[in-house]
């Protein structure tokens, strides 16, 4: 039997508060994505809303909706909205929490649904360690973005992570496993590497790195 994993999203980059390495925006009304000026390799979800209207629309309307509201307000409307039939749900298959509100209502959520295993990946580190890691609960599993803006953070408070490589060679160096189906996020609590994926800059490394992973044959997309 298949694992159905339902998802909620927002805005790349727009509700990305530490982006840096990935930082990528598709403009809201046309698509035109504009790369941040310190970025290693292109967001995967930024080149997915340049490609549709409609996942654009969706992700601005939910970020409109949430962003001005109090934690309560937060809460309530997001707990509302939750699929009845839902086991697993990934918070943001694009989009980061934006905020101390909105990542105290989702630990809010997790802890009122137990019932629910509840995943993310971020970089709004500072929520997760002001909130208290220790009193995150246990069926909110939360994996650290690695880059090199936020990995002493990373280091000083012991966060599992996940680090983008652009190549199965660099993940071995980092004695780290390669994750292709978000199993080591909502599954395990160990460290992982992701390949790069998704459209990135031409001419850049992370472009060249792409085509190698295309030319070899290596699988580096994934599947939820």
């Amino acid at each position: 039997m298949d694992i159905v994993i339902y998802t909620f999203s927002l805005p790349a980059g727009t509700s990305c508060p530490f982006a840096v390495e990935c930082k990528a925006i598709a403009d809201r009304a046309w698509g035109f994505i504009t790369d941040g000026i310190k970025q290693l390799y292109r967001c995967y979800a930024a080149s997915d809303e340049a490609r549709s209207p409609q996942v654009r629309a969706a992700r601005h309307w939910n970020f409109e909706l949430l962003k001005h509201e109090t934690e309560h307000e937060m809460f309530r409307r997001i707990n509302a909205s939750l699929p009845k039939k839902a086991m697993i749900i990934r918070i943001h298959v694009s989009g980061d929490f934006f905020n101390q509100r909105y990542f105290n209502a989702w630990v809010k959520i997790a802890n009122n649904h137990k019932d629910i295993l509840f995943y993310a990946y971020t970089k709004s580190l500072r929520y997760w360690i002001d909130y208290n890691p220790y009193k995150i609960p246990k069926n909110l599993k939360l994996t650290a973005s690695l880059d090199n803006s936020n990995q002493h953070l990373v280091k000083q408070h012991k966060l599992k992570f996940a680090k983008v490589v652009f190549s199965e060679e660099e993940a071995a160096k980092l004695g780290l496993e390669i994750d292709h189906d978000d199993k080591h996020a909502y599954k395990g609590d160990k460290s992982f590497a992701l390949l790069l994926h998704g459209t990135q800059p031409k001419g850049t490394m992370a472009a060249k790195a792409k085509n190698t992973l295309v030319t070899t044959g290596v699988k580096h997309s994934y599947a939820r």
